[in-house]
């Protein structure tokens, strides 16, 4: 699934996002997890920031 996701990033209309991964901690068990998003360039340090 990730090579089809990073193949459409690829393509012409695809060059404006980029997909993030963030480590966050699970409330729930107290694990990290990793969410992964794709997000527009712009937007990428606010991703980070929250």
């Amino acid at each position: 699934m990730a090579k089809k996701a990073v193949a459409t990033l690829q393509k012409g209309e695809g060059r404006g996002f980029a997909k993030v991964i963030k480590m966050v901690k699970s409330p729930k068990t107290g694990a990290y997890v990793f969410q992964e998003d794709i997000v527009p360039n712009e937007k990428v340090k606010e991703y980070f920031a929250k």
